[in-house]
């Protein structure tokens, strides 16, 4: 609490102070402690989620169960604290991917929170749940499916005054973003979007997402973009065929 009060004092012109926190932790708080925060500064915290499905929760050795992260998030929100919530997609895997879009979903109604911010999951090779892909006991959902439970996340949010943010170069779709609940129909309607494309230009624009050269779902019909991420799927396909899943997973491990 002093350094609150310190960078206020020393640095005036600070407009807003941020802190990561655990749901667990914060669990522990009574709401006054956390209104002290407040009152000496603390504009937001942010917790990782991760996902609200107790079964996946314990999978990933979380160390925190869904009723623990809402007794959290809703101490933060009666305090008074901006709230950011993270949600991963991509966590449940082919197994677990349907409970956790919708458990997770029903987690964040329960809360509230200020904002939901997406980051897509991405194994490295030096992560324990590696180890689960090469033995077969978690299978890694594709780009598609990733996006297919995302959709089921975002239509399972409900009542809720949330800004989701998709702001992380993980995440294929940036432009699925906006505010509860008059933004919804229009962040699935991306999703559609994108789903309803012929197979080749999903490939296209995946490569090229994650290549830096696209932003959006239009930069498909600017021509010497397209052309150029064509061109770089070709080359990608001549020195290893059928190798493109594994140039935007290259491309992806870079960002870490």
């Amino acid at each position: 609490m002093d350094m609150l009060k310190y960078l206020r004092e020393r640095f005036p012109s600070i407009e807003r102070i941020t802190t990561y926190a655990r749901a667990k932790t914060v669990a522990k708080k009574t709401v006054e402690e956390l209104r002290d925060l407040d009152r000496l500064g603390l504009s937001r915290i942010h917790i990782g989620l991760e996902t609200g499905y107790d079964r996946l929760l314990e999978y990933i050795q979380k160390g925190v169960t869904a009723r623990e992260h809402i007794e959290a998030g809703r101490k933060v929100k009666e305090a008074g604290i901006s709230l950011s919530e993270y949600v991963m997609p991509g966590l449940g895997g082919k197994g677990m991917w349907r409970e956790h879009a919708t458990e997770t979903a029903k987690v964040l109604n329960q809360i509230d929170p200020d904002f939901i911010r997406v980051r897509t999951l991405k194994v490295l090779r030096t992560m324990p749940l590696y180890q689960k892909i090469e033995s077969g006991e978690f299978i890694p959902l594709t780009d598609d499916e990733i996006v297919l439970e995302e959709r089921l996340l975002i239509q399972t949010l409900d009542g809720i005054h949330s800004t989701f943010a998709s702001d992380h170069v993980l995440n294929l779709l940036e432009e699925v973003e906006g505010r509860f609940p008059e933004d919804k129909e229009r962040m699935l309607a991306v999703i559609d979007r994108y789903l309803a494309l012929p197979e080749s230009e999903r490939a296209n624009f995946r490569l090229g997402r994650r290549a830096g050269v696209y932003r959006s779902l239009d930069d498909l019909s600017n021509g010497e973009l397209h052309v150029q991420v064509e061109m770089a799927m070709d080359r990608i396909e001549s020195l290893s065929p059928g190798g493109l899943n594994q140039a935007v997973s290259d491309l992806m491990e870079s960002f870490i």
